[in-house]
């Protein structure tokens, strides 16, 4: 079979890879981006991000109309769950995506190949089908994989990860989650919103230990009123099986039975066997691939981006990170501001942040200022019924250039895109105060809390 030539072949369809291979066509190269799924997206638009989210609004539908509708003088009887008409509706916008992403890359003239890919010099990649593909740059965007843990074997139905987690054929009655990030609580509170008893075992101290933890401690408050149970302190040592039935043994001696287990304890780089070794790609201790502040290999002409380089594992970074990689090739110049990445937990409330913690500030030495707000005292939030949650804003002491904010209530996720656009024009908590936000809208809560941090705040 004959080698196909393009200026630029991308390794990975995933959020990071297709959008690069867009942009690099937009820009001119001629570009092949390879993928081992004939749905391109990657992790994250078939068996992440996306169809969690599906999962997580049709719960909160389930909850809003059992638990909150009566406030709003509308009465339901008779709430049953199809479970299988979910998982349909989640598919749907899954298969909608993914078609979506094709037209694209058609639109743009971007060669879609469908196989497992593998590099065999610092210009060429085999792929599974037989073909080989060459390029003058090559981008490797391969993703991340559920992380395993020692001592426990998954089989992929009652012992298994995210990806199973997706796809119960039902409503377990004990669920437990093995890890208290955002992964386990988004589809802890799926499942929970559903019915199951959901335990949380979290080997650290505490839950979302990257968070800010003013927020963090905030939220654990507020879903374990939702009913999610979290055990800190719990070192699973094994996890074994009989029948439809799990046990759980954490050291110490505990066990804890369950019919279902979710290991959600973080995510590895997905670099073994696409031929790093043998091009000579310098990785960390961990798999991660090693790259410079171009995001350049230590082979020149490969390049590498989102969660198998490390740092946040993001869809948003990633794809960030392949724009910057492909306008640096075309115009000499491309960026990332790695301070104004915004993260989100997709629960109910959501959590986001944006900037450095309360704590990571402490640990530096930094003075700053603080000013915070309660969705209680917005009007909009009063209006909608979901008033619990607050918007916290720090700023520097001397520039009251802000620093970090970190928000835990309703469309709190929507929300923080203010602040992240705030700060990539390096705006002081004024700046953000002297704009004037609608009413009544959520977004005054932000304005609010930046009024607080100069001690202006007017209705808190």
């Amino acid at each position: 079979m004959a080698e196909k030539q393009f200026d630029l072949v991308v390794l990975g369809g995933g959020p990071g890879g297709y959008v690069a291979a867009i942009r690099g066509a937009q820009l001119g190269l001629k570009t092949a981006v390879i993928d081992e799924n004939s749905k391109f997206g990657g992790t994250c638009l078939r068996v992440g991000c996306i169809p969690s989210k599906a999962l997580l609004e049709s719960s909160h539908l389930l909850v809003e109309a059992r638990d909150h509708m009566m406030e709003h003088g509308i009465t339901a009887s008779k709430l049953t769950v199809d479970l299988g008409a979910m998982m349909k509706r989640k598919a749907g916008v899954v298969d909608t995506l993914t078609g979506g992403i094709a037209m694209l890359l058609k639109k743009n003239k971007v060669t879609a190949i469908v196989g497992r890919g593998k590099l065999t010099s610092s210009s060429t990649i085999e792929v599974s089908t037989g073909e080989t593909v060459s390029a003058s740059t090559i981008l490797l965007a391969t993703g991340s994989v559920p992380m395993s843990l020692p001592g426990i074997e998954l089989d992929g139905d009652r012992i298994g990860d995210s990806t199973a987690a997706l796809s119960y054929s039902s409503v377990p009655k004990k669920l437990v989650v093995i890890g208290g990030g955002y992964i386990g609580l988004e589809l802890g509170s799926v499942w929970s919103r559903l019915g199951a008893e959901v335990i949380i075992l979290e080997a650290m101290d505490k839950v979302l230990g990257g968070l800010d933890q003013e927020i963090a401690r905030s939220a654990v408050k507020t879903f374990e009123k939702q009913g999610l149970q979290f055990r800190t302190g719990m070192w699973v040592e094994s996890v074994s099986r009989e029948g439809d039935k799990c046990t759980v043994s954490v050291r110490g001696g505990e066990t804890i039975e369950c019919d279902r287990v979710l290991v959600s304890a973080g995510r590895a780089p997905n670099t073994r066997d696409i031929g790093l070794d043998a091009v000579g790609i310098k990785t960390d201790k961990r798999g991660f691939i090693e790259t410079n502040e171009r995001l350049q290999t230590s082979v020149p002409s490969v390049f590498a981006i989102g969660d198998c380089i490390g740092g946040a594992m993001l869809a948003h970074k990633a794809s960030e990170e392949g724009i910057a990689v492909v306008e640096f090739l075309t115009k000499g110049v491309g960026h990332v501001n790695y301070e104004t990445i915004p993260a989100i937990v997709y629960t109910h409330p959501e959590i986001a942040s944006v900037g450095k913690t309360e704590q990571q500030l402490k640990e530096a030495g930094v003075s700053y200022k603080k000013g915070t707000c309660p969705f209680g005292a917005n009007g909009r939030a009063r209006a909608m019924g979901s008033a619990e949650g607050k918007i916290k804003i720090l700023a520097a002491a001397d520039t009251d250039r802000i620093l970090g904010v970190h928000a835990i209530g309703p469309r709190a996720g929507d929300l923080i895109a203010e602040a992240a656009i705030a700060m990539n024009f390096g705006a002081s908590s004024e700046d953000l105060a002297r704009c004037c936000h609608a009413h009544p809208t959520l977004s005054e809560i932000m304005q609010e809390a930046a009024l607080a941090v100069g001690g202006r705040a007017i209705h808190t």
